[in-house]
């Protein structure tokens, strides 16, 4: 590397780490060097907004102050701290690597980034956080933000998600990384990113690398980063059954490998489209065979979307009165006492039901 190159890259990660110091936001994370918070927090934040996350990131630390603790949890007890976060897998993840953390590694997280990435949940990028941050091991830990502040200061247009453009931006991010100190490199960029560099509308007057940046000066940075990977949104329709019985309700797990799996709902038909009420009734009975005919309706809730990343679900709420001498509900149905939803954790789509309704 010859010196004019070394000395752009000493300027860009120097004006990087100043810009840093000078606009960090104060986040409870980036005041310790733990590995298990750091863990937490950044498990936490992927998929979520910083201002959402802060919130959980301090209730799951002081119900789970450490890895011990929460690998003698329940997954159930996880996954009602972490109602409402979505992603779900990223608490069963959790649960799972610390089980393993206490088991194969007497309890105390790898601190290298090979190591790390022994564990349930942890990729590149997470264990390129933790490993930098907490141990000073001179690795890149590349997310969106580093990959988009990366493709616009190198110009680069070979599309991001793709193998070649995952393989440029982590080889150019290596190149500049500061092996002194890390950790506060990969904060920086990250922070940069979502500060500054944001995908839209981005505030190229005050970057700091703005006279670097090879995006502006070919006034490109409306076009990069480049993707080719566009997701089609897949719409759903959820009928759910809120089937009382004598003060008690019926509720089930959801077991299949798809949205909100180990979380809990009500009794659910998904149909194609919007079925007439009668149509939907008829589904439920024959799938279950459980409902007589004095059995009655008292309220259908209009359509209620909720969107997710790669799906938008449209769900119908259905309240039904059963009596009590029927007996022939399914066995994965649980028969729980009213006043007791609030023990199990629920998608929130449902929980935003319950809470607007006072059900029960």
């Amino acid at each position: 590397m010859n010196h004019s190159v070394t000395a752009k890259i000493m300027k860009i990660s120097k004006l990087l780490t100043e810009w840093y110091k000078k606009n960090a936001r104060d986040l409870p994370w980036r005041h310790t060097q733990d590995p298990y918070l750091i863990w937490i927090s950044e498990i936490i934040l992927q998929q979520t907004q910083v201002k959402q996350g802060a919130g959980y990131y301090n209730r799951f630390i002081q119900k789970y102050p450490d890895v011990m603790a929460l690998a003698n949890a329940s997954e159930k007890d996880v996954l009602m701290v972490w109602q409402g976060l979505g992603y779900y897998s990223r608490a069963r993840n959790l649960l799972a690597a610390a089980k393993q953390i206490v088991t194969d590694f007497q309890g105390k997280l790898p601190c290298s980034w090979h190591e790390l990435k022994k564990l349930k949940g942890i990729g590149d990028y997470t264990a390129g956080a933790i490993a930098s941050i907490a141990f000073r091991e001179p690795v890149v830990a590349i997310d969106g933000n580093v990959s988009r502040v990366i493709s616009r200061l190198y110009g680069f247009e070979v599309p991001i998600d793709s193998k070649e453009g995952v393989k440029l931006i982590r080889d150019q991010t290596l190149k500049i990384l500061d092996k002194d100190d890390p950790g506060t490199f990969n904060q920086a960029l990250m922070e940069l990113g979502a500060l500054c560099c944001k995908p839209a509308n981005p505030s190229c007057a005050d970057c700091p690398l703005n006279a670097f940046c090879s995006a502006l000066s070919k006034q490109k940075v409306h076009k990069i980063p480049v993707k080719t990977n566009r997701n089609l949104i897949r719409t759903r329709w959820f009928n759910y059954f809120i089937i009382k019985c004598n003060g008690y309700v019926f509720i089930e797990q959801r077991k299949k490998r798809d949205i909100w799996n180990s979380l809990f709902q009500f009794p659910l038909v998904e149909t194609e489209g919007n079925l007439p009420r009668e149509l939907v009734l008829e589904e439920l009975s024959n799938q279950v065979n459980v409902f007589p005919e004095d059995s009655k309706v008292t309220s259908v809730s209009e359509p209620i979307q909720h969107k997710l990343t790669h799906q938008s679900i449209i769900a119908r709420f259905f309240e039904l009165e059963l009596p009590e001498n029927n007996l022939g509900w399914p066995e994965e149905w649980i028969k729980i006492p009213g006043e007791q939803l609030n023990h199990y954790p629920f998608p929130v789509l449902i929980k935003n039901y319950l809470h607007k309704t006072l059900i029960f």
